[in-house]
């Protein structure tokens, strides 16, 4: 399982790229891996202000679709537009292409609550 050391991660299975006031915003490796070959990524929440923990989209696999859960609150203020026709790029990337959102943090101190790395490998192999 790939969990890079210089992401933060949320209980929900997402990662978040802390760049300065703004995060970026994706699923994470075991996610993607558990949800099977990804064929539909659905996110109609760009310009909205999303609170702690509510669905910004939904991931839809072969087998079962998945919401997607905000792991910090903020303004969705980018969404990765080439998952519309390339919804696998989350398969194959999801620490790079696969991104899902860009959010403009309402709250920094939400970051602090986010799991670390290995915090979160222990949670996954749970």
């Amino acid at each position: 399982m790939n969990t890079p050391t210089d992401l933060k991660y949320s209980k929900d299975h997402e990662w978040i790229k802390v760049e300065g006031d703004e995060v970026v915003i994706g699923i994470t490796d075991f996610a993607q891996s558990q949800l099977g070959d990804i064929v539909f990524v659905e996110i109609e929440t760009e310009d909205e202000d999303l609170d702690l923990e509510e669905v910004f989209g939904t991931v839809e696999a072969v087998k079962t679709v998945s919401d997607l859960f905000m792991p910090v609150a903020g303004k969705v203020i980018t969404v990765n537009e080439n998952l519309a026709d390339n919804p696998e790029l989350v398969n194959k990337d999801p620490y790079g292409e696969g991104w899902m959102i860009r959010v403009k943090l309402a709250d920094a101190a939400q970051l602090d609550d986010l799991l670390s790395a290995e915090q979160y490998n222990e949670l996954a192999k749970a």
